[in-house]
Parts: structure tokens; C-alpha cells; sequence
């Protein structure tokens, strides 16, 4: 998602797709977290890479910082560090270098491609922006490092919520300052459907548009769930839940789910009228009607929901740099920037004005709801697993 205050959906769909384009620009790079230390510099090919090396012993978190070795090493998903190259006015990369003096070397990666073997090479990054998916597997194998969060000045401004989740923790340890976060809610067309909730998106007739990522899995867990199915967290199935999930996503038509991976496809797919529902996130909806379209939010939960963070490397070249880098990011002043561009709610929920206002009421940042019944993606233990399912849903 891109751009907010937009009036009519048209223009939302041109906007979104304007800022959906290349991202590359002189002295960035675009990688995988398959991608070798060798092969970091490079763009990333389709190949997989080398398979992960044995993980190093755990660092202990940093004691103090240092005043800072100029440079810094980051790691981003798209449009998560905004230097200017795609809207002149959106910019805060070199905010940072300017209030730092650490030079921002950046490179972004497609989270897609992290089912692949290998791993982010610890000492060829400083700090990476981080999925549950991702995130998790640093963790795992020892290549994030714990944080040390008295160093970080916005860090207590996140809610404990998001601060605490398993997808930027292990034990006591911090390794995640949550950056961004969104719930994936059923979208329906009221005009076409009178009423939907989350067993629409696998018993309507269709065509129903639902996101193409092997977490979607936990969407159809929730449903076994609300058959009486012994499911605690949506995330962490048993083989025979995990099956009865992929189940559902194979019943029936297989023409009528259709799978989106660019946000400007759910925007157009309701506003040429192609589909009926989606799985989705309340910003589609209000980018909708405000293009007049009769597309609602099915006020049904729980539902699923993820955060994506920033880490440390284990081994991070410039971690002086790195910090700064992560207090920067967890300020109200750039979450409020990404949150206005990307449409999703900001950590922080100090970010909830000027341009952010409007995306905080939609995910409700700050009221007491927010969070209620909202399960927080984790990679599971055997992702592995759930990314065989996904591949025979979607090939």
C-alpha cells in the first residue's frame, strides 16, 4: 500500500500502482535472504542459495553505543526505508543520515523468496526490517542479536502487546522493535454478498481473492477453530490441523480463489467489480469507500494479524550505527511517514497524527480493542511443512 487521502478509487488504484513500480535506484540493490555473503552485493537471482551454515553462539546485548562508525548496512522490504527515489516528498533515510552521520547503505529484499535454502549472511548487514516469516528464522539460527532496549529512547512508546510477541522475542530476550503492523480481516462487496465472515472466504461461490502467503493457512485454522477443532493458535498446528487447513483451500472450485501479492490488486479487483470477497486489511476497505464502493468489513473475530520489526545482526559491522538506526525507526516521526505511505498501523502509537490519523482509526491504534482477538503471525517450527501446502495450493 502507498498512498492515503485519496477520494475516488480510480485514483487510488493509479496512485498505488505509480508507487508499486521500480524501487531501485542508484546505490541500492535488491536481495534475498538466501543471498550468500558473497552474493549480497549482487542482485539476487532465482536460484536458491547455499544451504544455511550452522548457526554462532547467541551475542549478549549490547552494554553501551559508541559515537557511531558512519555508516550503516540495511536490509528493507519494500517501502519500509524511503530515501525520495520513488515521491520526492517521501523521504526519511536521509533525515536519519543527517541526524546520525551514518551513511545509509540500502538494499531491499522480496520476503518471498525466504522459503529458499540459505540465510542472510550476519556480517554482510547491520539491521534488517523483518517478518514474522524472516524474523523468526533469524532468531532461530542465532543471526539476530538480542537488543538492549534501555539504549533505545521510543522503544517503551510501542505497546507491550507488540513488544512482546513471539515473532520478536525468545525468552527473555529481545531480538524485534516492531515497526508496522496489520490484521487481515474478510472484505466483502455488499451489493453481491449480504453478509460475510471468515468461512466466506472458503464456502462462497467466488471468485474470492485471498493473500498469497503460506501463513494464509492460519486464516483457514481459525475456521477449523470455530468448528470445534482443538486449536489454541492458528500458528502452531498439529500435521493433521495443518492438512485439514490446506483442505479447505482446495475444496470446492479452484477457479473461484483467486491470490493476490500486491496490495493494488485487491483495490482494483473490487473496483472493476471482479470479485466478491477478499482477505484483506481494513485500509483496502477505507481506500474503497472512498472511492464509493460498497466493499465492508466483516466485523467477525479472531482473526490473524502480523508485525514486522527491525533487527540487529548477530554480527553487525557498524552496530553503533545500527542502534541509532532502530531508535530512529521506532520514532513517532517516522512511523507516523511509513504508516501514511504503506497503510499500516504504525508501532508506535504516538504516529497517529497528521497523515497517519486516518489509517490508526482504521486499525484502531491506541483504543483498547485494538489487539482484542487478534493472533499475531510466528513462523511455525515447521514452516517448512506450510510452505509444502502453500506450493500445491499456488504453484
Amino acid at each position: 500500500m502507498r498512498r492515503t487521502h485519496v477520494a475516488v478509487v480510480a485514483v487510488a488504484s493509479a496512485a498505488l500502482l505509480a508507487a508499486c513500480g521500480s524501487r531501485s535506484a542508484p546505490g541500492t540493490e535488491t536481495v534475498t535472504p538466501g543471498a550468500s555473503e558473497a552474493a549480497a552485493s549482487t542482485t539476487a537471482s532465482t536460484g536458491p542459495g547455499p544451504s544455511a551454515p550452522a548457526a554462532t553462539p547467541t551475542p549478549t546485548p549490547a552494554a553501551s553505543l559508541g559515537p557511531g562508525e558512519g555508516t550503516v548496512s540495511v536490509v528493507a522490504l519494500d517501502g519500509y526505508a524511503e530515501w525520495g527515489g520513488v515521491d520526492p516528498k517521501v523521504k526519511w533515510v536521509g533525515t536519519f543520515e543527517k541526524e546520525t552521520g551514518c551513511k545509509v547503505s540500502l538494499r531491499f529484499y522480496d520476503p518471498r523468496q525466504e522459503e529458499k535454502p540459505g540465510d542472510f549472511a550476519p556480517s554482510s548487514f547491520d539491521v534488517v526490517s523483518a517478518t514474522p516469516e524472516v524474523g523468526g528464522r533469524l532468531m532461530a539460527e542465532g543471526r539476530a542479536a538480542p537488543l538492549n532496549t534501555a539504549l533505545l529512547t521510543g522503544y517503551d512508546k510501542i505497546p507491550k502487546r507488540l513488544r512482546t510477541l513471539p515473532s520478536v522475542t525468545r525468552g527473555e530476550q529481545v531480538y524485534g522493535v516492531p515497526y508496522v503492523w496489520a490484521t487481515n480481516e474478510v472484505l466483502y462487496d455488499s451489493g453481491k454478498v449480504r453478509s460475510a465472515g471468515p468461512e466466506s472466504l472458503f464456502e462462497d461461490k467466488g471468485p474470492v481473492l485471498l493473500r498469497d502467503r503460506p501463513l494464509s493457512l492460519a486464516d483457514a485454522a481459525l475456521v477449523l477453530k470455530a468448528r470445534g477443532a482443538d486449536i489454541e493458535d492458528p500458528f502452531d498446528l498439529t500435521d493433521d490441523q495443518l492438512d485439514a487447513a490446506a483442505d479447505l483451500f482446495r475444496a470446492g472450485d479452484a477457479g473461484s480463489r483467486l491470490y493476490w501479492r500486491d496490495p493494488i490488486q485487491v483495490v482494483q479487483a473490487f473496483a472493476t467489480g471482479s470479485v466478491r470477497l477478499a482477505q484483506a486489511t481494513p485500509y483496502h476497505a477505507d481506500v474503497l469507500s472512498h472511492g464509493h464502493k460498497p466493499v465492508k468489513v466483516a466485523g467477525d473475530r479472531p482473526v490473524t494479524g502480523w508485525a514486522d520489526a527491525w533487527m540487529l545482526s548477530a554480527q553487525a559491522p557498524h552496530p553503533s550505527c545500527a542502534y541509532k538506526w532502530l531508535d530512529f525507526t521506532a520514532s513517532a516521526d517516522v512511523q507516523r511517514k511509513v504508516s501514511a505511505w504503506m497503510g499500516l498501523a504504525p508501532a508506535n502509537p504516538e504516529a497517529c497524527t497528521g497523515a497517519a490519523r486516518r489509517i490508526c482509526a482504521d486499525y484502531e491504534v491506541g483504543e483498547p480493542g485494538a489487539f482484542k482477538d487478534v493472533y499475531f503471525a510466528v513462523r511455525p517450527e515447521a514452516y517448512d511443512k506450510w510452505v509444502g501446502h502453500w506450493s500445491r495450493i499456488v504453484p
